[in-house]
């Protein structure tokens, strides 16, 4: 590569208190959701130094940049995400969350707060790149599926169809700068799913004059959580769990009319998973339908597989021991169940996802992502905005090569 990178990387420690001051000011006033407008504020106004094309959404507080290099060239998306989660904070962090209730409990704090570091590093070498740069910065990851909505905003086409796209993910319990990813599915497809299951109240102390919809309620539950492992092939990850069953109340002189089920579910194809969307609600009116109730079932699919794409990811690996060192970088064997919405951008363009250890200094296993204790290590925040910038650059002298 022709640009220095261990130059980058200095650059980024040097930026790491600017970077760090503007993750602690996003993790004190977290929002949830598509509509973030202290967040989107607080981008916009890092970013206004550096001269790039700044474009606010409408449908939801997102955030485009556009660094236009000083010579025509191909287009790299970079992409992060900003929204927090409905989780109390109980961390203890003297930068905690001021906002009750809501955490930024996953990173994005740290994603956004790096994504404004790479875009200082690569305005300021402006003048050595041939091509474009977008800097995405996206609300409502955590279930709002806002990546789809920035791209029928025009994310994809508006500013220059990208040729590579790149993200990159805090993993709290890698070890701090350990870059890792695999060709391929990375992360699963997921869908959500409700059932009632109506039955006919009554007194329990005459069960056969009611139809008591909790053991109905309690077969399916067994049903769907053997189903997965005699119906899908077991080296194709798949995963349906009920979260909550809800029926009757604290009275114990009445059988319930319903009982209410719901849950995830999770595969790491797009063919397995729509096979669950049909066979959930089939299996679970088939049993209610023996026991002469009905069920009333509703799957809503959710975030497509984060797909990488291969040569990305091998250049990735080139980027990263090049700048971290050879033993940063690590292809995970497996895929991972939790899902992203990243993957709407995949679909679309040949790109790839790549987890960043930030594990505590001298620390065991932590708290993940999604926990009211989750924490990270700070230093990791310089390690990611180079990491952003050197392989922005690589795919530019990539393509124009």
């Amino acid at each position: 590569m022709s640009h220095n990178l261990d130059e980058l990387l200095d650059e980024a420690r040097a930026l790491l208190p600017d970077i760090v001051r503007l993750r602690r000011g996003l993790h004190r006033h977290p929002e949830v959701g598509l509509m973030l407008p202290e967040t989107q504020a607080a981008i916009v106004e890092a970013l206004g130094p550096l001269d790039l094309k700044v474009t606010i959404g409408k449908r939801l507080s997102s955030v485009v940049a556009v660094l236009e290099g000083t010579a025509p060239g191909p287009t790299v998306l970079l992409r992060a995400d900003m929204d927090a989660l409905k989780i109390r904070e109980a961390t203890g962090l003297d930068y905690a969350s001021e906002i009750d209730g809501v955490m930024h409990a996953c990173g994005h704090d740290g994603h956004s707060a790096m994504l404004v570091g790479a875009a200082r590093l690569l305005a300021a070498r402006r003048e050595h790149i041939a091509g474009r740069v977008i800097f995405a910065f996206q609300p409502g990851e955590e279930g709002y599926a806002g990546a789809r909505l920035m791209i029928e905003e025009g994310l994809l086409e508006r500013y220059g169809k990208p040729d590579a796209a790149f993200a990159l993910h805090i993993a709290s319990n890698d070890p701090c700068g350990e870059v890792s990813t695999r060709p391929g599915t990375l992360m699963a497809g997921a869908g959500l799913f409700r059932m009632v299951v109506q039955g006919r109240g009554g007194n329990p102390s005459q069960p056969h004059h009611a139809l008591d919809p909790i053991p109905i309620a309690a077969e399916i539950v067994l049903a769907l959580q053997s189903y997965v492992t005699r119906r899908v092939k077991a080296f194709e990850p798949a995963v349906v769990t009920v979260t909550a069953l809800q029926a009757g109340s604290d009275e114990v002189g009445a059988i319930p009319e319903t009982a209410v089920l719901s849950g995830t579910i999770r595969a790491v194809s797009e063919e397995t998973l729509a096979r669950l969307f049909r066979a959930v609600p089939a299996l679970a009116e088939k049993i209610a339908s023996a026991h002469d109730a009905t069920t009333d079932v509703r799957v809503d699919a959710g975030y497509p597989p984060v797909v990488n794409h291969p040569d990305i990811v091998k250049a990735i690996g080139v980027v990263s021991r090049e700048l971290l060192g050879r033993d940063q970088f690590r292809i995970l064997p497996t895929p991972i169940m939790p899902s992203e919405d990243f993957s709407y951008v995949l679909q679309r363009v040949p790109g790839a996802m790549v987890f960043l250890g930030a594990r505590p200094e001298g620390q065991g296993p932590v708290a993940a992502f999604h926990s009211p204790q989750m924490v990270f290590n700070e230093d990791a925040l310089a390690v990611g905005a180079a990491l952003y910038s050197a392989v922005a650059l690589h795919f530019l002298e990539m393509h124009n090569s």
